[in-house]
């Protein structure tokens, strides 16, 4: 792109404004180095250009992919050494989409499992009258394993 672009400056509020973020959220970027530290005016405010509001964009909709901060900076470090990463991005894609895969195979196997216990207690009669908790969980079919369950809720209690 050889082409001139008018300098825009924007400050912070402008810039999380039209980008969608808030101004925390630019600075802890800054922090991290997903944003490169902006010029500053003699009264201390930090001033932006488009190419900032361009990148905030491009973080947000990677972000909106699932791609982590760590992936997005590594993708934005081979863009400013002037390399275009799209090999780069083909590759987080692929594994984006297989543990997005996994997630959906796990989540189909506890709908199952769910299923099966709306059903047992649907079925019960007087599950109340027991003495345990919940007969229909402690009783559970083996589609139901009680050593994976804790890891398989552990893990979508992380996202």
């Amino acid at each position: 792109m050889s082409e001139r672009r008018e300098t825009t400056h924007l400050r912070i509020g402008e810039l999380a404004r039209r980008a969608g973020v808030n101004s925390r959220t630019i600075r802890f970027y800054e922090a991290i180095g997903l944003v490169p530290k902006p010029a500053r005016l003699l009264n201390g405010y930090r001033v932006y250009d488009e190419r900032d509001l361009e990148r905030l964009r491009f973080i947000r909709r990677a972000q909106a992919l699932g791609l982590t901060l760590e992936a997005i900076r590594d993708i934005l470090a081979l863009h400013d050494t002037g390399s275009r990463p799209c090999c780069r991005v083909r590759e987080l894609a692929g594994q984006r989409l297989a543990e997005i895969d996994r997630q959906i195979s796990e989540l189909q196997r506890l709908r199952s499992e769910l299923a099966a216990l709306v059903e047992r207690v649907t079925q019960a009669t007087q599950p109340e009258a027991s003495g345990g908790v919940c007969p229909a969980i402690e009783i559970a079919g083996p589609e139901l394993d009680p050593t994976t369950a804790p890891d398989l809720i552990a893990s979508r209690a992380r996202r």
